[in-house]
């Protein structure tokens, strides 16, 4: 399977995300990958998950600001709660939704609204920043101004489709 087939999938639900690599007619085994990829993810999704060197000073840049951090994902919250312990970041986020906490994931816009809800903010208040898009997808459908960073696998213009209020290369360039 080409490495592009699989970025496709990237902020998708892992139901969303099996069926399309394998197609509806492996539906049913959706349940099998779920548990064998939780599993696996348990053992070293964390472990490999690395920080982009620009977040840490962009998110203490933002939270000194006075701006009001979430974040929206469908890993589960402990694994993210988890990473940005490790990283020290934690304190940073007012709330983390993952994907335990909607019925209905990204592109759906269930979980930005809930993460705004929490905030206390409007949604025309609120900016989403995201690298895939999906995460665009979301935005729109959610109402929310959208940030693209291409510090992802998503290419500029595939945004191209989407509002955007900025597209930049790293996350240093959307707080300058």
């Amino acid at each position: 399977m080409p490495a592009e087939a699989s970025h496709r999938t990237i902020g998708l639900h892992l139901d969303q995300a099996f069926v399309r690599l394998a197609g509806e007619r492996h539906a049913g085994r959706r349940d099998d990958f779920k548990r064998h990829f939780g599993r696996r993810a348990d053992q070293v999704m964390n472990e490999m998950t690395v920080l982009f060197e620009t977040v840490p000073e962009a998110v203490r840049r933002l939270q000194g600001e006075g701006k009001k951090l979430a974040i929206v994902s469908t890993k589960y919250r402990s694994r993210i709660s988890e990473f940005l312990q490790r990283e020290g970041l934690l304190e940073a986020f007012e709330v983390i939704v993952g994907g335990e906490d909607v019925l209905r994931h990204k592109p759906d816009p269930e979980g930005l609204q809930l993460a705004v809800e929490r905030l206390g903010c409007r949604l025309q208040d609120a900016l989403y920043v995201g690298d895939s898009v999906v995460d665009a997808e979301a935005a729109q459908q959610a109402g929310v101004s959208f940030a693209a960073v291409l510090s992802g696998v998503t290419r500029r213009e595939e945004f191209d489709a989407f509002p955007s209020a900025a597209v930049v290369e790293n996350l240093r360039q959307l707080t300058d």
